[in-house]
């Protein structure tokens, strides 16, 4: 399971609860990847690859209208990392993920939890000054 770390805790509820479910997909995602009774992985894959971006786009929205809020001086570059992430997860290869899909979970996995230990830890931990 992916854990939440103290570490994460920006102080601000609603963007910390929004973090812990983003961890909490993450963790669903490799709980797929270990599972070795499914042969085809394929649908699981993309169902948690749509909540990923469903839910990413609703916690962005969500952050960014907190920066705005507070008057957030670093605004337009954070968002452009959320701008990023998200063509990442939308420019995945659906074929590649399809002929490989372990490896593919597991490439996707990796670049979610490090960008969202380091987005957290390095970025969003300042919004709350």
């Amino acid at each position: 399971m992916i854990n939440w770390k103290k570490d994460y805790e920006t102080g601000i509820t609603q963007i910390d609860d929004q973090h812990k479910k983003l961890l909490e997909i993450a963790g669903s995602a490799l709980t797929l990847l270990k599972n070795d009774l499914y042969i085809d992985k394929y649908d699981e894959i993309i169902a948690i690859l749509e909540e990923l971006k469903d839910y990413t786009i609703y916690h962005f929205n969500s952050e960014e209208e907190y920066m705005l809020s507070v008057g957030y001086k670093k605004f337009l570059s954070h968002k452009v990392e959320h701008v990023a992430f998200i063509e990442k997860i939308n420019n995945i290869d659906l074929n590649n993920l399809d002929r490989n899909q372990d490896k593919a979970l597991l490439g996707i996995l990796e670049f979610v939890i490090n960008w969202i230990d380091d987005h957290i830890l390095k970025k969003d931990k300042l919004i709350a000054g």
